[in-house]
């Protein structure tokens, strides 16, 4: 726990919706700072790296970027990318590529690796977490359909597990929450690693 007069805070730095949200189910307000990284740059320079090392050093980009304007604060940085086929897929950001990579991952089984990287007062630590997925067989009628909604254009693997895309998911095994895209588990190892406890950042405890 800490001995700051100041209470730390959570700053996220992604403007994902779905990583806020984990955190407000979970009951901690984070303070939003997304950060502008090149994450295609990061990953063509990683080319030798394995994937997870890949979606931890993208996370550690990203807390890295804003970590030196929250210097008493809890800095978290996420990326989560699709393993199938031994290939890292990211976001597919239209519906062409949705509906495409719909069609090949279909009725298949992945991996979503969600790379973590939590910052405070300077010191690091990174964790990548791995879940495995088994796509439904979605029929042609349904994938058409949910890729025209837009929804998963901006997730990795072109899904959601909360939402829509949840009809479309048979199985998961490992953490939900690092499906939808910040794992509660890892978040909590590395509070800990900091001598914080989770309740810490609690709304409800601190009004």
């Amino acid at each position: 726990m800490t001995t700051s007069s100041h209470r730390p805070r959570i700053v996220l730095a992604s403007q994902s919706p779905s990583r806020a949200g984990i955190l407000r189910s979970a009951g901690v307000e984070p303070l939003i700072a997304p950060a502008d990284v090149d994450e295609a740059a990061i990953q063509a320079g990683l080319a030798a790296a394995s994937p997870a090392e890949i979606v931890t050093a993208l996370a550690q980009e990203k807390a890295e970027a804003i970590a030196h304007d929250y210097p008493d604060d809890v800095v978290i940085g996420g990326d989560s990318m699709l393993l199938l086929d031994g290939e890292l897929q990211g976001k597919p950001h239209t519906e062409a590529a949705t509906v495409e990579r719909w069609h090949a991952q279909a009725g298949r089984h992945a991996e979503l690796l969600t790379g973590h990287c939590l910052i405070v007062a300077g010191q690091v630590y990174t964790e990548a977490a791995t879940t495995g997925i088994d796509f439904a067989q979605a029929s042609t009628a349904d994938i058409a359909a949910y890729a025209a909604t837009g929804e998963p254009w901006k997730c990795a693997g072109a899904f959601t597990l909360e939402a829509l895309g949840g009809w479309f998911i048979d199985r998961i095994d490992g953490d939900p929450s690092s499906v939808i895209g910040l794992s509660l588990p890892v978040v909590r190892r590395a509070l800990y690693h900091f001598g914080f406890d989770v309740s810490d950042f609690w709304n409800k405890l601190h009004e």
